[in-house]
């Protein structure tokens, strides 16, 4: 450029410092905003992930819930859930700690995450709960949900969780349910697979109840 346009050098030397600071400043611009970008993806994930289990959380089954019910509803769509829970969870607490506790929640949630990795990953596992878990099915019907169910009852009930050399058996109860015309609002879809695992729960847990 000083060739070319026979700047004088110190033209030259005060252009090429613009330069420089433009490009510094732009380099801290451009590293702000990605900066930016991933804190925005760290919340974003911590809003919507427990942060024990590191499965999604309620927030996020929330969200992804009601999409999935307008979705299903006008697009005539199956759609099945299943909710899940440790038997007398609070007597793990009371006897063994609450660290004791958290391992075994976190073990449940690798556990199932694995059979469901195995099976169909559109399948979502989230923690709504304390000791409580949903797991999603697009596009199951309630008899395309069985497979998945009874892995998931088999490897969870009596599953033996090691705490400091001491084996706590662990069982579960469970409510599954499809989602039907009579659903107005997700909360409806809900509270009917919450009413099949209770059914579960007030009948000797340790059982599967699919309505």
């Amino acid at each position: 450029m000083k060739i070319k346009f026979d700047f004088p050098m110190a033209t030259f030397i005060e252009e090429w410092i613009y330069l420089v600071i433009f490009e510094a400043l732009l380099y801290s611009y451009v590293g702000m905003i990605l900066r930016d970008s991933k804190l925005k993806l760290r919340l974003l994930e911590f809003a919507n992930h427990d942060a024990l289990t590191k499965t999604e959380n309620y927030a996020a089954y929330e969200a992804k819930i009601n999409d999935l019910f307008d979705s299903s509803a006008k697009n005539k769509l199956d759609l099945s859930m299943m909710m899940f829970d440790i038997d007398h969870f609070k007597k793990v607490n009371d006897t063994y700690g609450h660290l004791a506790g958290d391992k075994v929640l976190k073990h449940v949630a690798d556990v199932v995450q694995t059979v469901i990795n195995a099976n169909d990953t559109k399948v979502k596992l989230y923690r709504t709960g304390g000791e409580e878990f949903n797991v999603i099915f697009p596009g199951y019907d309630l008899d395309s949900t069985k497979s998945i169910v009874k892995e998931i009852f088999a490897a969870l009930n009596h599953l033996d969780v090691n705490i400091n050399g001491q084996d706590i058996s662990i069982s579960i109860s469970v409510g599954v349910s499809t989602i039907s015309q009579a659903d107005m609002k997700p909360n409806d879809f809900y509270t009917r697979v919450d009413g099949n695992l209770y059914y579960s729960k007030r009948n000797g847990r340790m059982r599967i109840t699919a309505i």
